[in-house]
């Protein structure tokens, strides 16, 4: 009676296998069909198209993730991606997708923190707009068209190559995408001087749910303001924005000054001191701080905090120096620390790169590398006392790995409306927080660790943070949010993390989701849900 119990499980596993990959191929042979009906014969699809079975799926699904926590064996995966070159390839995908009724994912090959536009626990599609990735500059209206898939080192590299005076007020690493960096606000070191990303979109194109292209005019102005700042994703698929551009003078400047709390160097005085001048200074600076635990070198097999303030100031070091010398006595910096640049160069000594690289590299997508990686985020609203900053200290040595990335506001932030985009978070806000802790090691364990390590630094903050609601910012999607409070309403249970991301303006993105895409086929984890049927 063994033998043969022993001889089924091999024949049902290839049995499943096989069965696994006859439906695979069938679908695949389905949904081609149908895009080759909605596509013109020279929009050639066929090579777009990337089943399970097909040799380069694993390399074509994996070039673009960007945490490695959604790269496992246990990861559920797309059935099939589209690797679009055309935009009627977009308009097919989605009209195709939604007759056979699969889950549309869209990816525009950006970080993805949660991995989102790649993972889904639903049978799904992944629409990756990596090709899609022209950028045209206009000088003389100092305008710039930008496709969805372009990366934001593409896009600084083609303006810088039309004009060095000016720029785009965006993100710091150039392999962010443009699709999902633009729509959940987008934010960069020139946040004061200029606000958001989605203070400068002029004009977008977007795929509805009926496969038809709209642009600002066509698509309405709701719609126009739901996508600068409310995420894209619940709406339609962008295919490119026309964004202003801002000048830039020919000279900046840029430092890196650190500070480490057991060597005597006054960390919490500095950070006090930090929180009342970062927000208020001059608009044209912006003084980023990490706050990180570290071994000691003061005593050993201790931790420690060490600060790094670091800094884009658009003018001279001269001008710096005498600036924070007078509001910011504690830094005590001096003209030494300083490096004046072009704004280029600035680009790239924020994203790493040695001094005197060539600009050529932010045209580098550096594919298919990934680290593990957790974030979470919070808003500042009120200084957090001496008291306070000592207590986190001794909090984030106990935890051991997680760190702070300060982000200041003020400036030009407070200048907007907190409705005037869906982003919400403006006037009010000293400034936000990023949760940040990354690792190598594939170990579960390692993962669970480390997530409960933010998880409590997290809890730990909540008397020093923003309240009712407890603000959170939607590029640094928290998958938490809503884990306890889940309802059968999907209005309801949106409403949990929706007043976090956007405020008083999540019931207007509702309205707008229920006008554009009533049947919810735009869906994902924390996706705008539609209001409830009134039958």
């Amino acid at each position: 009676m063994g033998k043969p119990r022993m001889l089924q499980i091999p024949i049902l596993l290839v049995l499943s296998v096989f069965a696994l990959s006859t439906a695979s191929d069938s679908l695949y042979t389905t949904f081609l069909n149908c895009l080759e009906n909605h596509t013109q014969l020279s929009d050639r699809v066929s090579d777009s198209v990337y089943s399970q079975s097909n040799s380069s799926y694993n390399s074509v699904l994996q070039n673009y993730i960007r945490n490695a926590l959604y790269n496992t064996s246990s990861t559920n995966k797309p059935l099939l991606i589209v690797t679009a070159t055309h935009v009627s390839h977009v308009q097919a995908t989605v009209l195709c997708t939604k007759q056979i009724g699969l889950q549309l994912k869209t990816r525009s090959g950006g970080h993805d923190y949660a991995g989102r536009s790649y993972v889904s626990d639903e049978k799904f599609v992944i629409l990756d707009m990596f090709q899609l990735r022209s950028i045209s500059v206009n000088v003389a209206d100092q305008t710039v068209l930008v496709q969805a898939g372009a990366t934001l080192g593409e896009l600084y590299y083609r303006v810088w190559e039309k004009s060095k005076v000016l720029g785009f007020p965006a993100g710091i690493c150039p392999t962010v995408g443009a699709g999902g960096h633009i729509t959940g606000g987008g934010y960069g070191n020139m946040i004061r001087k200029y606000g958001l990303a989605v203070d400068y979109v002029l004009d977008a194109q977007i795929v509805n749910v009926n496969g038809d292209i709209l642009d600002r005019k066509s698509m309405g102005e709701d719609l126009f303001w739901a996508i600068r700042g409310g995420g894209a994703g619940s709406f339609g698929v962008v295919l490119s924005y026309t964004l202003k551009l801002v000048p830039v003078p020919e000279t900046v400047t840029v430092f890196r000054v650190e500070k480490i709390l057991d060597q005597g160097q006054n960390v919490t005085d500095v950070v006090s001191q930090w929180q009342q001048v970062a927000p208020t200074t001059d608009d044209n600076l912006f003084m980023r701080m990490l706050v990180q635990p570290i071994s000691s070198k003061v005593k050993k097999g201790t931790k420690t905090i060490r600060i790094s303030i670091i800094t884009e100031y658009l003018g001279n070091a001269n001008e710096l120096v005498s600036l924070l010398g007078k509001e910011f006595p504690l830094l005590g910096l001096k003209k030494k620390d300083c490096m004046e640049m072009s704004w280029i160069d600035s680009v790239l000594w924020w994203a790493n790169f040695d001094v005197g690289t060539s600009p050529n590299v932010l045209l580098d997508r550096n594919l298919n590398k990934a680290s593990f990686g957790l974030r979470k985020s919070d808003y500042v609203q009120t200084p957090i006392s001496k008291d306070g900053l000592e207590w986190i200290w001794k909090k984030m040595i106990e935890l051991g790995k997680t760190g702070f990335v300060f982000n200041p506001y003020g400036g030009k932030m407070n200048e907007f409306s907190p409705s005037e985009t869906p982003f919400p978070h403006r006037a009010g806000n000293l400034f936000k927080i990023q949760y940040s802790v990354n690792w190598n090691d594939p170990s579960v364990e390692l993962q669970k660790n480390y997530t409960t390590e933010v998880r409590r630094l997290f809890s730990y903050m909540t008397p020093f943070v923003s309240k009712n609601p407890r603000s959170a910012f939607l590029n640094y999607r928290d998958l938490d949010i809503g884990v306890n409070n889940f309802v059968k309403d999907s209005y309801e249970q949106g409403k949990v993390y929706g007043v976090k991301y956007f405020g008083q303006n999540f019931d207007r993105l509702v309205k707008v989701k229920t006008a554009v895409d009533p049947q919810n086929f735009f869906r994902s984890e924390q996706s705008i849900p539609t209001f409830p049927s009134k039958d």
